[in-house]
């Protein structure tokens, strides 16, 4: 018992470090614990614990720490299609003057599930799910084209999904 204790200070000790940007530095035991997670995000402590060499109480705290600092989430993903959302398209934005201003906008929309700002052909690129296309083209022409700043926007409405995955995160 005292040695988990030991080695659970230890531990978190080693993932605390961040990089010169600031971001959190993960070491091993850190990324296998997240992958533990993107398997079974309801997998117990206990077998994340035999999986990566830490006790019980060193992966809830790991774990937390992981959660406190944004490095991830554990939600449940669900397929649009089957609770309602019949409609998704990706959306390039163009934008006059401060991206970042309407990125922040778009953000607030509940409709709005992805916002990236690019270099390239668009400013922005925001994924957008919404229950049918009057919905779309309301969300579209009335809220994101009537941003001020918005200079023009394409649409790419999905026709099929093909892949979705999260499970890129240690690889």
């Amino acid at each position: 018992m005292q040695s988990d204790v030991v080695a659970s200070r230890s531990a978190e000790h080693r993932d605390s470090r961040e990089s010169k940007n600031g971001t959190p530095q993960l070491d091993a035991v850190s990324l296998g614990i997240i992958e533990q997670l993107q398997e079974d995000g309801r997998r117990p402590y206990a077998a994340i614990g035999k999986a990566v060499g830490l006790s019980e109480a060193a992966v809830r705290q790991r774990v937390q720490k992981l959660l406190d600092q944004g490095v991830m989430q554990i939600v449940a993903v669900t397929d649009p299609l089957t609770v309602g959302f019949r409609r998704q398209a990706m959306v390039g934005i163009n934008v006059e003057g401060d991206t970042e201003a309407i990125a922040d906008a778009l953000t607030d929309m509940a409709e709005v599930e992805y916002v990236v700002m690019t270099a390239g052909s668009f400013d922005i690129l925001a994924e957008i799910v919404c229950e049918d296309d009057d919905h779309l083209l309301d969300v579209i022409n009335k809220r994101i084209r009537a941003l001020p700043g918005v200079r023009s926007t394409e649409s790419f409405v999905y026709l099929k999904l093909k892949k979705q995955t999260y499970m890129w995160g240690t690889r």
